[in-house]
């Protein structure tokens, strides 16, 4: 019996594409939070820079969003299959002269803002949906 061969990427590459699977599978959803880093580190058993490398690798991909104190979010949109840019996903802020630009920067925050808002009102309706259950298993009088 032939003995599994060692995978011979770098760790951060094969946590990246387990993360991709479960986003492409499904199983991790638009606007849906990902585990945090503490969580990922465990899973794949690396560092904390492995683990951001791999959030790093899906973020250049156009896969996951990141909001600074909150999380890393799966994107509302998966970029098609082909590898070619979604629309109006060309080079994230960069203006038409190709030159970062402030009100560039600022769609991108409120584009930010918008998906990490989604993503809490997809956390308030599943919680929502629990208390819902819970109170018609447990009714009061």
């Amino acid at each position: 019996m032939p003995t599994p061969m060692h995978d011979q990427r770098p760790p951060y590459q094969q946590a990246a594409d387990a993360i991709r699977d479960d986003i492409t599978a499904g199983r991790l959803k638009p606007g849906e939070r990902l585990p945090s880093n503490r969580e990922l580190e465990e899973r794949f058993g690396v560092a904390n820079m492995t683990a951001r490398s791999a959030l790093r690798v899906l973020r250049d991909e156009g896969l996951i969003y990141t909001v600074q104190g909150r999380g890393s979010y799966v994107t509302d949109t998966l970029p098609p299959s082909d590898g070619s840019p979604r629309e109006g996903m060309g080079q994230p802020g960069l203006d038409e002269a190709g030159a970062e630009g402030p009100v560039t920067e600022v769609l991108m925050a409120i584009r930010d803002q918008l998906r990490a808002l989604n993503a809490e009102v997809e956390t308030l309706k599943r919680e929502v949906t629990e208390l819902k259950d819970q109170r018609r298993e447990h009714p009061t009088s």
